[in-house]
């Protein structure tokens, strides 16, 4: 399946500044599979050293939070649209 990914600004040293690349993938864990090869080094932002999503980075398959649905499995059906969204901390 083939989708749009938007990149948050302090990942986009990655994708030659591009706010919005394609990706393909049934599934988000292929999704950032296909990105890392594509924009090799993303893959280490978002997932950790197991593999799975960073506690801080959000990610959203149409508008619906990852961490709800299926995680790395959550489907990502043809022309869908996937956020990255590191989480932002202060006071």
């Amino acid at each position: 399946m083939s989708v749009n990914v938007r990149i948050p600004t302090i990942l986009r040293t990655y994708t030659g500044g591009k706010a919005e690349v394609p990706a393909e993938g049934a599934t988000l864990g292929e999704v950032l599979a296909d990105l890392e090869k594509n924009h090799q080094g993303i893959a280490a932002r978002v997932l950790d050293d197991q593999g799975k999503l960073r506690r801080f980075v959000n990610v959203y398959v149409n508008d619906d939070d990852v961490r709800f649905a299926q995680g790395l499995e959550t489907a990502t059906p043809d022309g869908a649209g996937i956020s990255i969204i590191p989480a932002v901390a202060g006071g």
